[in-house]
């Protein structure tokens, strides 16, 4: 659909493709309730999620903000911090490689890939006042991989349904790690939070991740109790305030069903996400409340990124193919997943149950 003739329209959904921020094309997909942007020229991310009643923002966003890939030399070669340069916070989708710089099938992957920050294509499939779905297509540079990412919004709902599909190009089975990197933030996350999940298991990372790191490594044992680091427990269910000053990685798995929400008892409003959890057999909790001090984050960061993925730990294909958590893709094969993620009205927490 060009963007010369696109019907305009002031009430029902609404979806536009003809904007651009800092010089990347940036979708527009709202209601009378939500309000999101996508920034299809860098990795199709999801950068703003903001509920309209009460002007509450859920992405998390670092302090330098949105950066234009083209605009800017990396200084140095590194890694890791050639992703972490440009990440904005918001939410990205990460295929083949989820997690730290490894080499992937003799291809050289810096952390979390290649697909988020390289354009994608954009196509509007449907817009009426009822629905607007908009395509998003990417291709891994380093990769034989292809990822088709469908957003739809209806008019009276309050959250996203997302379509996705992953399909192997190339004319061998390789592995992968698929991770939905969405991190919880803006003027939504506070000391005011709770997190709900079905039963699980809680794993800590195997080391510590920063010298402001609390948990006890290699934790693993029933939600919602974790050891921490100097032999008392953490409620899991209580999200910390930013003067906790810490930064860690924790892991779920063995979830009863795929979901989570995150309630802001102030506000009275909640964040849900509903994912395949045959798919995504873990959701990696990455815990940043004020600590993670020197670069990138330097202690000004809060946020709760809780990411469904494929594998564990943060460090890649060739870590979970170690582990036996690396995801099996048969050459031409297609992998999909359906995710509702949006807001959530007055949850129960005492029931538990999927917010959707």
């Amino acid at each position: 659909m060009g963007t010369n003739y696109q019907q305009e329209r002031s009430e029902g959904v609404r979806v536009s493709d003809a904007w651009h921020y800092r010089g990347l094309k940036t979708v527009i997909l709202e209601n009378k309730k939500i309000r999101v942007l996508i920034i299809s020229d860098k990795g199709a991310d999801i950068s703003s999620f903001v509920y309209k009643p009460t002007d509450t923002e859920f992405m998390f966003k670092t302090p330098w903000g949105i950066r234009n890939p083209s605009n800017t030399v990396p200084s140095t070669g590194d890694p890791a911090s050639v992703w972490l340069d440009y990440y904005e916070g918001g939410w990205q989708t990460v295929v083949p490689h989820g997690g730290y710089p490894s080499e992937y099938f003799g291809a050289d992957f810096g952390i979390h890939g290649d697909v988020n920050n390289i354009p994608w294509d954009t196509k509007i499939i449907k817009d009426s006042p009822e629905i607007c779905s908009i395509e998003f297509k990417g291709r891994s540079v380093r990769s034989p991989f292809e990822i088709t990412r469908t957003i739809s919004l209806k008019a009276e709902d309050s959250f996203l349904e997302i379509n996705q599909n992953v399909t192997n190009y190339a004319e061998e089975d390789l592995d992968i790690v698929w991770l939905e990197h969405i991190a919880i933030g803006g003027s939504f996350l506070s000391e005011k939070c709770t997190l709900s999940l079905p039963n699980c298991t809680v794993l800590s990372h195997p080391e510590d991740v920063d010298k402001s790191s609390k948990l006890k490594p290699n934790f693993s044992g029933e939600w919602p109790m974790v050891d921490l680091k100097d032999g008392s427990k953490s409620d899991f269910r209580k999200i910390p305030g930013k003067s906790d000053r810490s930064l860690d990685m924790a892991y779920f798995t063995e979830l009863d069903e795929g979901w989570y929400v995150v309630k802001n008892n102030e506000l009275g409003i909640s964040w849900g996400v509903e994912f395949p959890n045959d798919l995504f057999k873990y959701v990696w909790y990455w815990r940043n409340f004020g600590g993670g001090y020197g670069y990138p984050w330097y202690g000004r960061c809060y946020n709760a990124g809780l990411e469904p993925c494929t594998g564990w730990h943060n460090g890649g294909v060739e870590q979970a193919e170690k582990n036996g958590s690396a995801y099996f893709v048969k050459a031409g094969e297609t992998v999909s997943a359906y995710i509702k993620a949006g807001v959530v009205l007055d949850y129960d927490e005492e029931k538990r149950k999927n917010p959707f």
